[in-house]
């Protein structure tokens, strides 16, 4: 049911209804968002990523067919090729101290402190990882994404991918481990 609703959104907005493109940005905005601020460790270039990312889905509606892929998908795999031409062009990650927040929780300075440097060396470790390791990552531990999607947004096969999960959550350990 969702599939169809989002197909008759894309319809729409492929017709020019600012409404339901209003809509679809209300409810991916925030776990591509996510994504892509992890994905590049930069919030101003993710910003900019995120905000190409709808603009081609404001021009690109029409191509969308929702028996192909759900609409999170497509725009995570519009998403994550926007990423890959930033990195081809920038060939740098960097990762700023407020990219994630602690979601409320109260804290004490010292737990906070502590939690900060904690995620801090995941990010980094997680920017040290190979792209493709990274992304596969990112796409179904972070996003919640299935195998089978995060595969078609890689353009790999589903044992492709659990290849490349298996070996990223290898080297990240590594890299966790050594920085304990």
């Amino acid at each position: 049911m969702l599939r169809d609703n989002e197909a008759q959104l894309m319809r729409r907005v492929a017709d020019g209804d600012r409404g339901a493109f209003r809509s679809l940005l209300d409810q991916h905005q925030r776990s591509l968002a996510i994504y892509v601020r992890r994905m590049m460790g930069d919030s101003h270039l993710a910003d900019d990523i995120v905000q190409e990312t709808f603009l081609r889905m404001w021009t690109q509606a029409a191509r969308y067919d929702s028996q192909t892929a759900r609409l999170s998908t497509w725009l995570h795999n519009i998403a994550h090729n926007l990423c890959i031409d930033s990195f081809r062009k920038s060939s740098r990650i960097t990762y700023t101290d407020n990219d994630e927040t602690f979601g409320g929780e109260t804290q004490t300075i010292e737990q906070g402190h502590d939690q900060q440097l904690k995620s801090a060396e995941v990010r980094a470790a997680l920017a040290a990882l190979p792209e493709r390791q990274r992304s596969a990552l990112l796409l179904c531990h972070y996003q919640g994404l299935s195998n089978k999607e995060a595969a078609q947004i890689l353009e790999v096969s589903v044992d492709a991918l659990e290849s490349l999960l298996a070996r990223g959550r290898r080297k990240l350990r590594k890299e966790l481990l050594a920085h304990d």
